[in-house]
């Protein structure tokens, strides 16, 4: 990865599309305010089907910090009306109701504090399962436009750190949130009710305390929303290297590699510095501020007590209430940092959820009920992000069942001609119809029961040999799979696996050759029978013996189907029935194979020069 790819993957990670900034400080207050906006309305989403239960929830933690704040009050009262009857000589009575009540309160609070953690826990977890299954659904929604951008290291920490970071907040941070306002309310609410002066005295560092604390929230935003894009960063780095290790092997690019990951893992290791010197900063700080307080108190409410304007029950109240007024304080700086990370998460997933597909789908789609594959181009137009035309004004009409060869150098426009017939991407002017109907006007069942398309690299998942078979049709039974394999070839070669249709794969297809990860290929496509089949460069990658067994099976595939060939072997092209030589997005050259060799013009060229490839690759020694 170059430093200028580097610092473009840098923009990218930042999650905010559309959205220019180049190592900023801050981000700008207008964009700032979208990201928040767009977050919170994630959540209010998200949190909108536990409305119920939320509410529980907060009485739950209310009774719970009301057990907690009466065991001070309790221990007033236990010195100022317990202890001098005592004193008196008439017995412990009152003291053990006191005792008693406190007890009771401690049994309250535990009981309580369990059900809130058992009832906060069912209800992040089952928050995060909606997140992730609706990040997980909408990027498969996204169209490929979006996924030539978004690289698949920035997909995983989304999935990741991202949803981690927000079930941090959801387990913990809510928690202590909900238990520090509770406390820091109702612990103002009594100490003022105890002794107003007093009060007033021990509420008197409540201002510094709040410009405190704005200060670390604002400087706590920046801290956390650098570590989310650091960690963002780590990730796709270490996701892109370890997907194409066969090419940075191949080309020795560990050391660079690992000189770009140590970089941007010493970023990262910067970034969480940053939030813990502020962490250094605050939590110390506001215990400072609450030591000196509780000493403030204990002075003048001492001198108070032996004027006997406050009784010692009350200044022993006053000094329990502080230390659990100041104590939240801390809880907040976690919840701070707890809740930073997460608004980071939670403006870059909102920001995912709310790209829309660039390939729509129909308000009213049409259905077709047996497609029977005529494709037709009407003054297509198409270009991709830069603007540079591919298809400068296509039109072409296939006819259903006639297999076309798609021909010419690279660039000439073939594959998007074929990503368009799949709908991958919509043309920029003109349509694309299929039967006569626009593919934009189809459903998205519709449109992927009719058309399949076969790669190259055709991607195989984990599992095993028959669920690759079973991809676009998961519902067919063995006999299915089996009949498809058979037809294509593919029937002895997957016998002869260790576990037949049983045995895995393994990753992308490893434990297969390149030919027979091909032939299952083709019988996937066999199995879900598209009206229309396109075969891009699909025996670019084999050998001669390779090839024979996919072009055996490439003509049962095609039979009585549309199909679409592009192919740079001219051995592909002898079964089309009719060639489309490309150049620069124009069909320069149409008809039958023969016919077009007959007439000595591009294609003519074409196949000659594969037939002195074949020549010399024969004459050639070894």
């Amino acid at each position: 990865m170059s430093d200028t790819a580097l610092a473009g993957e840098k923009e990218k990670a930042q999650g905010w599309r559309g959205v220019a900034a180049e190592d900023r400080d801050e981000v700008p207050e207008r964009v700032s305010f979208l990201l928040r906006s767009r977050s919170r309305r994630l959540l209010r989403d998200l949190l909108r089907p536990y409305r119920r239960k939320i509410a529980l929830l907060v009485a739950v933690i209310v009774t719970c910090n009301a057990a907690s704040l009466a065991i001070p009050y309790l221990v007033k009262v236990g010195i100022d009306a317990g202890i001098p009857p005592m004193v008196a000589g008439r017995g412990p009575g009152t003291l053990v109701a006191v005792v008693a009540a406190i007890l009771a309160a401690a049994a309250v609070q535990l009981v309580a504090r369990r059900v809130f953690i058992e009832m906060a826990g069912r209800i992040g977890q089952s928050i995060l399962l909606e997140l992730r299954r609706r990040v997980f659904g909408h990027f498969q929604r996204l169209s490929l436009s979006f996924h030539d951008e978004y690289t698949s290291g920035r997909v995983v920490s989304r999935l990741t750190s991202d949803v981690e970071a927000i079930s941090e907040m959801l387990q913990s941070g809510f928690d202590g949130l909900v238990t520090a306002v509770l406390t820091l309310a109702g612990t103002a609410v009594l100490l003022l009710a105890l002794d107003v002066h007093l009060g007033l005295v021990a509420l008197l560092p409540l201002p510094v305390l709040v410009l405190f604390t704005r200060w670390f929230r604002r400087q706590s935003s920046i801290v956390y929303r650098r570590s989310r894009e650091a960690v963002a960063l780590v990730i796709v780095h270490f996701v892109e290297s370890m997907a194409g290790m066969r090419a940075v092997q191949a080309f020795r690019r560990e050391p660079r590699n690992q000189e770009i990951f140590s970089r941007l893992n010493a970023d990262y290791r910067d970034a969480n510095l940053r939030s813990m010197h502020l962490i250094a900063i605050f939590s110390p700080g506001v215990k400072l501020i609450g030591n000196v307080t509780v000493a403030a108190v204990l002075l003048h409410g001492g001198l108070l007590a032996i004027d006997g304007e406050v009784t010692v029950g009350v200044l022993a109240a006053f000094l329990l209430y502080l230390r659990q007024f100041y104590e939240p304080m801390q809880e907040i700086s976690q919840f701070y940092n707890t809740f930073q990370s997460a608004g980071a998460a939670l403006e870059k997933l909102s920001g995912v959820l709310e790209e829309r597909p660039s390939v729509a789908e129909p308000r009213e789609p049409v259905t077709l009920e047996s497609p029977r594959g005529a494709v037709a181009f009407e003054a297509v137009e198409f270009s991709y992000l830069d603007g540079t035309p591919v298809l400068p004004g296509l039109d072409l009409v296939i006819p259903a069942g006639q297999t076309v060869a798609l021909v010419g150098t690279t660039g000439a426009g073939k594959t998007t001609l074929a990503k368009l017939v799949c709908r991958f991407y919509d043309p920029v002017a003109g349509r694309v119809l299929l039967d006569g109907v626009d593919l934009r006007d189809l459903g998205e069942e519709t449109r992927h029961a009719a058309v399949v398309m076969v790669t190259q690299e055709n991607f195989l998942f984990s599992g095993s040999v028959a669920d690759n078979v079973r991809f676009g049709r998961p519902d067919a039974t063995m006999a299915e799979v089996v009949a498809a394999t058979r037809s294509v070839g593919a029937h002895e070669f997957v016998s002869a696996l260790p576990e037949g249709y049983d045995t895995q794969v393994g990753k992308h297809g490893g434990r297969l050759s390149a030919g027979q990860r091909q032939l299952v290929a083709f019988a996937r496509a066999f199995l879900a029978d598209p009206a229309v089949l396109i075969l891009d460069e699909a025996t670019s990658s084999l050998d001669v013996a390779g090839e024979r067994l996919v072009q055996r099976a490439m003509r049962t595939v095609l039979a009585d189907r549309t199909a679409l060939i592009i192919a740079h072997r001219l051995s592909t092209v002898e079964i089309a029935d009719r060639v489309l030589v490309m150049d620069g997005g124009r069909i320069v050259e149409d008809g039958p194979p023969g016919e077009l060799v007959a007439r000595a013009g591009r294609f003519a060229g074409l196949h000659r020069a594969w037939l002195d490839s074949i020549s010399d690759r024969r004459d050639a020694p070894g």
